[in-house]
């Protein structure tokens, strides 16, 4: 199985050039939009808390959940699969014009919010365009190469389109759903993507750069998104009860054993390294809330819901991006010494968010204001760091 982004393990010493290219790969408009998105929609989010702010075509909670969904963490999906599906395949990803157009795409799906007396059927039209646009510049190119195995990411990024699209029609009241299930499935079909690539890229990067070699049990792999499939499915349909808390567990297990499998204390001297591997626990840690909330206990379906997103995508996507920027703009893998702060604080915005609300209720307030301000401050810092490198050409003199 090829390794995706296998050249960013072969950096090169950085350069200086002159000029701007923030169309010339996907990474480099969708991460910088996704650092900047993750601080303002936060910052946004604060400002509804306190009482500062109402926003208009959805509920507070569910256009919180949809633009940290469908506008930051698809940012990150969209940046990520286009760069990655480049090396995967060998094949020439859009950039250019054709890169612009996916991102005015992105981007218009989230102004159309903003349109004042714009019909709430148009605004969904726009949203919803980009997934299906972004889910044919992924496969054509996966077809092309004929790799069976990649399949799964436009199929899943169609998923996400239809978790899009249910919103949508819930809030436009024409289908007698909640909005919670299309949220509830958008964020269950990305922990479905973090399980199958962290699966890929985790223990190879750590491999790569320590030398060592991690331990993949072919049952444990087996398991891993089959598990995971399972335990979502249920979940999505009956949120409580036995069968689902004890398909959660079963996930749960098999994610901390395959965590267990990959660890080394060498890494803890990488903050590379380590940030992935903290993503992942936390996806494992979802999958062991989900079955206490199923189970019963209060306020665990919450903590799960954001041991997945603050802690699963919060932190792997902050990682990732961290990682990909610095490789594909050919520099060596050593980010600056302050994006050690940023991946210490979107861990500790993750941990306020999830153990808060459990361990003391009566502070969940407080405790959701005190995570977002956390969480700004690791996102601010990876845009300040990275926005230069993300708008000026590759210091190798490579195109990309």
């Amino acid at each position: 199985m090829a390794t995706p982004l296998r050249d960013i393990e072969t950096p090169t010493r950085p350069s200086s050039r002159a000029g701007l290219a923030p169309f010339a790969l996907g990474f480099r408009p969708f991460f910088l939009s996704a650092g900047i998105y993750a601080v303002l929609m936060m910052g946004l989010w604060l400002a509804v808390l306190s009482g500062h702010l109402t926003p208009g075509a959805l509920a507070p909670a569910a256009w919180h959940g949809h633009e940290m969904v469908f506008g930051f963490a698809v940012a990150v999906i969209a940046g990520f699969l286009l760069t990655a599906a480049q090396n995967w395949t060998g094949i020439a990803m859009p950039s250019g014009r054709p890169l612009v157009v996916l991102f005015v795409l992105w981007l218009a799906g989230r102004l159309s919010f903003l349109v004042p007396g714009l019909p709430a059927p148009l605004v969904a039209a726009i949203d919803v365009s980009f997934l299906p646009a972004l889910a044919l510049a992924i496969a054509l190119p996966v077809h092309r190469a004929r790799q069976l195995h990649n399949y799964p990411f436009p199929v899943l990024l169609l998923a996400l389109a239809v978790a899009n699209a249910l919103v949508h029609l819930a809030a436009l009241g024409w289908i007698t759903a909640s909005v919670n299930l299309g949220l509830h499935l958008a964020v269950y079909v990305v922990v479905m993507m973090i399980v199958l690539m962290g699966g890929r890229v985790i223990p190879s990067f750590t491999d790569n750069k320590l030398r060592t070699r991690a331990r993949r049990w072919k049952t444990i792999e087996l398991l891993a998104p089959l598990s995971a499939l399972v335990a979502l499915l249920a979940a999505l349909v009956a949120p409580s009860g036995t069968v689902t808390a004890l398909l959660a567990a079963l996930a749960a297990s098999v994610h901390f054993v395959r965590l267990a499998g990959w660890y080394t204390p060498k890494f803890w001297s990488v903050p590379l390294l380590w940030i992935l591997h903290l993503g992942y626990a936390w996806i494992a840690l979802g999958f062991a809330l989900l079955a206490l909330a199923a189970a019963g206990l209060p306020g665990a379906a919450s903590s799960a819901l954001h041991a997945f997103t603050a802690g699963g995508i919060g932190v792997l996507t902050l990682g990732m991006m961290a990682r990909v920027s610095l490789g594909h703009t050919g520099r060596m893998l050593e980010p600056p010494p302050v994006m050690t702060l940023a991946f210490v604080a979107i861990n500790l915005a993750a941990l306020i968010r999830v153990a808060l609300p459990l361990a003391f209720p009566a502070f969940h307030l407080p405790g959701m204001t005190a995570a977002g301000l956390v969480w700004i401050a690791a996102f601010g810092l990876f845009a300040a760091v990275y926005a230069p490198m993300l708008l000026r050409p590759r210091v190798d003199g490579k195109p990309g």
